[in-house]
């Protein structure tokens, strides 16, 4: 830090500069905190899969369950809809609300294939924010 020191005056004269090394050292950090969490956030599709020691989480009556059985038949809560109607039947139940959250359960005799097949309909009508939903291993 530089002072300055007068022959004349006994006490130190006032630096008016600002000290830029503390900011130069926060926003490094910054950069490399965003370096490293920008390829973090680049999948598509946010997958919340629960693991066998995951904690069990209840569902509310108003959130979109999209459902998928064995037949490929689908499920919007208990109604049966068509891959052609799905994008009505989602805007209907979602108000027009394409952020809304869909959780899809699917039987697990159903192919990758097929659940993909799914997801990339609900991608290509605008609805990203997709969840799946499994049963809770008690072992």
């Amino acid at each position: 830090m530089a002072m300055m020191n007068d022959d004349d005056q006994d006490e130190f004269a006032l630096n008016n500069e600002i000290n830029m090394t503390p900011f130069i050292d926060v926003m490094l950090v910054l950069l490399i905190i965003f370096m490293v969490a920008a390829p973090l956030s680049t999948v598509s599709v946010p997958l919340e899969l629960p693991g066998a020691n995951a904690q069990a989480h209840t569902l509310e009556q108003n959130q979109l369950i999209l459902s998928l059985d064995k037949k490929l038949q689908l499920y919007l809560g208990d109604q049966a809809v068509s891959k052609d109607g799905l994008e009505a039947a989602l805007n209907l139940a979602s108000d027009n609300n394409p952020e809304q959250i869909i959780f899809i359960r699917a039987d697990e005799q159903v192919d990758y294939g097929n659940l993909m097949s799914v997801l990339n309909t609900l991608r290509g009508i605008g609805y990203l924010n997709v969840s799946l939903v499994g049963e809770e291993d008690l072992n």
